[in-house]
């Protein structure tokens, strides 16, 4: 039998990466799934693949900066395939200028806002519909960011995966009586198109080290098939081989850096 047949998934940032990755295996497991992310094309292809496998899932775009628009997504869910049983955060970003020293306001207030507000903001959006059935569960993708923050994702990221383990950890004192599950995964570099847009983009060797999104989804899958009287509150995965990110983290330290700093490196 199927671990979370009957189940209803919701799986933000479902287009690629992890997101598209734990979409796959949570409808291999027989849940059907809602994806939900920016653009419809990349969704559409893994809705198509589930299908073919002979799983079921849905597409909706869903731009989770937006209060109102998660409301909506939500609401659409429970009309068209059912209350959700599963929701699973997984889309974030991070910000362009990433040293704290240059970082302006607004994007650290749009880089929380994508990391930590929209997570309560969809947890609450399915909350009520969970405690009703006295089941289910909640899983946000963080990073180990958390346990170690540094230039690689800069501050307000690590500030806000930071922010959502707290608030994980809030939802499991709080409600796991009344049969929710919060879980917190931490993974490592992983090797997903988010990291196109890093600073200085990793050379192939240096991905090849990396998690891969596959292994970091089976983390997700399972903490969300465990039978109902067992969780898992937080779950680190890491790749095995440490790379040397040095140089990574020298070119992070400068993006938006004003011109004419005495500290300034020339070259």
């Amino acid at each position: 039998m199927s671990l979370l047949a009957g189940k209803v998934a919701l799986v933000t940032g479902a287009g690629t990466g992890i997101g598209r990755e734990t979409a796959i295996l949570l409808a291999q497991e027989g849940a059907t799934v809602v994806l939900t992310g920016r653009r419809i094309d990349p969704l559409r292809e893994v809705v198509a693949a589930i299908e073919k496998a002979g799983g079921r899932a849905v597409a909706h775009v869903l731009d989770v900066s937006s209060r109102e628009a998660i409301l909506e997504t939500v609401a659409w869910a429970k009309r068209n395939v059912g209350a959700i049983d599963i929701l699973v955060n997984n889309a974030g970003s991070a910000s362009k200028v990433l040293n704290a020293r240059f970082l302006s306001e607004a994007e650290w207030n749009a880089t929380v806002n994508v990391n930590l507000t929209a997570v309560f903001n969809l947890t609450q959006a399915v909350l009520e519909d969970m405690i009703a059935k006295k089941e289910g569960t909640v899983i946000t993708v963080s990073s180990l960011a958390v346990v170690n923050p540094n230039l690689l994702g800069g501050a307000a990221y690590g500030a806000a995966k930071a922010g959502v383990k707290n608030f994980m950890t809030f939802l499991h004192n709080t409600y796991r009586n009344q049969g929710i599950r919060a879980t917190t995964i931490l993974p490592g570099e992983t090797d997903t198109p988010i990291m196109n847009n890093r600073a200085r983009p990793p050379l192939d060797g240096e991905r090849a080290v990396m998690l891969n999104p596959h292994d970091v989804a089976r983390a997700v899958l399972l903490c969300a098939s465990l039978q109902k009287g067992a969780m898992i509150p937080e779950l680190h995965i890491c790749p095995t081989f440490m790379r040397d990110t040095s140089a990574d983290i020298e070119t992070a330290r400068w993006v938006g850096a004003p011109e004419g700093l005495a500290d300034k490196p020339k070259s």
